[in-house]
């Protein structure tokens, strides 16, 4: 069984930055497109940013220009770079690994049933 352990998150004051971390213990992880997601209390899980086997990015509008994801593959690990936080970011996020290495259809890499692994998520919380 492949496990997705994320962590970094935390409670941080609206305009600042927190970087969220996800290990990997699958040893083909280089291979694979990864996804974060999160999840709002009362609303349904969304799609945040993806990267490729080749390092290209996929994002949310919503996050655009303030969120980076990057990926370490000699350390199996998927990291989510967050800038200029909102109080709407407010959210369990999810860290979660495709069937897929590349795919350019957004309609695929932003739907969470293309995701066939998934972390227990980390709480990110942002006050005003």
């Amino acid at each position: 069984q492949v496990q997705l352990v994320e962590s970094g998150g935390g409670l941080v004051q609206a305009g600042g930055s927190l970087r969220l971390s996800c290990a990997a213990s699958d040893r083909t992880f280089s291979r694979y497109l990864m996804g974060w997601f999160r999840q709002a209390p009362e609303q349904e899980r969304e799609f945040v940013a993806a990267i490729s086997r080749a390092g290209l990015t996929y994002y949310a509008d919503s996050v655009k220009g303030r969120f980076t994801i990057s990926r370490d593959n000699a350390k199996s690990t998927v990291y989510l770079q967050m800038n200029s936080l909102k109080p709407e970011d407010t959210a369990v996020y999810y860290c979660a690994r495709s069937a897929y290495s590349e795919t350019s259809n957004y309609s695929f890499l932003a739907s969470e049933k293309e995701y066939i692994y998934w972390g227990q998520g980390t709480q990110v919380t942002v006050y005003s």
